[in-house]
């Protein structure tokens, strides 16, 4: 069997896209499949439509006696390759990952509208060059052989607006670890790892913390980004705790490293991975600066501490990269 990998980053490219693609290679590869993956070379520096077309060709250069494709976003290398798809006739799996046009869409005005609600607040004031992505990327997902999402609560928000077919939709959840070791914090240093965009709520959580500081003196915000996958881990195995009260975050891979370490954290409650993991995590409104205050607070409290410790070292559940590209065959076989 001949799979095509597609996705924008990939080692040593850092990002959560990047080691998901690399894992899923691995483990195919381990299974003694011939796989190819096509990312972004030159192309990350040509301008938007360019870049697409420059991909469009690599994908029909790379395409020779290929299986399965599998897109990993929508976007980038989603949109190009489901073209190469529809033309020459090839099954191919998009996987969904975030929202493209809702980052972008925040980017530009620095409106903080929560994922769940953007398609029905937010569409009068796109640009012209938002409308366009999100026509493509409808059509994408609805030229698409079948659709992946990581959570049920991201494919919700979508189905009404993309109009896409649900009998086409799987569900395939991000890689849960095995429990990895972990040191005792020395310090009450909560972390926050990610891109430095507005959605990831910086300012907030800034704010916030600053109001907690004034009633416990020992707390610490440490703001970490571009750490590569093992140095994240090493930073994660210190802390005293995680914290990342994005807008909103379909299932993000840091809090689930937390997890695997037996940390506790603290999660925006705007997330895919909220009814999955509400009896372990602690999670804020975004929007509420006084409540990411009082759970900062609240974690800071050792009793609270080491009840939440507890919950998390209980959680035992696993998804492994064996698992995940096992569900991908399926899901292959169930398209032929």
């Amino acid at each position: 069997m001949k799979i095509l990998i597609a996705t924008g980053i990939y080692p040593p490219d850092i990002g959560g896209p990047a080691e998901y693609a690399k894992n899923l290679v691995d483990d195919f590869l381990v299974r003694g499949f011939n796989v190819k993956v096509l990312f972004y070379k030159f192309e990350k520096k040509l301008p938007s439509v360019i870049r697409h077309c420059f991909y469009f060709f690599r994908v029909i250069l790379n395409i020779y006696k290929t299986d399965l494709i599998i897109a990993l976003d929508t976007f980038s290398v989603g949109l190009p390759a489901v073209l190469v798809a529809k033309i020459l006739r090839k099954k191919i799996i998009i996987r969904t990952g975030g929202d493209f046009l809702w980052e972008q869409y925040i980017t530009r005005t620095g409106d903080s509208v929560l994922l769940r609600d953007f398609y029905q607040t937010s569409r009068k004031n796109w640009s012209l060059k938002e409308k366009i992505i999100f026509k493509l990327t409808r059509w994408t997902l609805n030229n698409s052989s079948a659709l992946v999402f990581s959570t049920e609560w991201q494919r919700d928000i979508w189905l009404t607006p993309y109009e896409f077919d649900l009998k086409k939709c799987y569900l395939i959840e991000n890689f849960y670890g095995e429990k990895s070791i972990n040191f005792e914090p020395k310090k009450k240093n909560f972390v926050f790892a990610g891109r430095l965009i507005t959605l990831k709520n910086i300012d907030i959580l800034k704010d916030a913390f600053n109001e907690a500081l004034k009633i416990d003196s020992e707390i610490k915000l440490e703001i970490v980004s571009g750490l590569s996958c093992e140095n994240l881990m090493k930073k994660i195995q210190s802390c005293y705790a995680t914290i990342l009260p994005s807008l909103s975050d379909v299932s993000p891979n840091f809090i689930l490293d937390s997890i695997r370490i037996n940390k506790p954290f603290i999660l925006t409650e705007e997330s895919g991975l909220y009814n999955k993991l509400k009896n372990i995590g602690i999670f804020v409104n975004p929007l509420d600066k006084i409540d990411i205050k009082n759970k900062i607070l609240f974690l800071a409290d050792q009793n609270n501490y080491d009840e939440y410790k507890k919950r998390i070292a209980n959680f035992n559940f696993t998804h492994s990269w064996h698992k995940i590209s096992e569900e991908f065959l399926s899901i292959y076989k169930n398209i032929l």
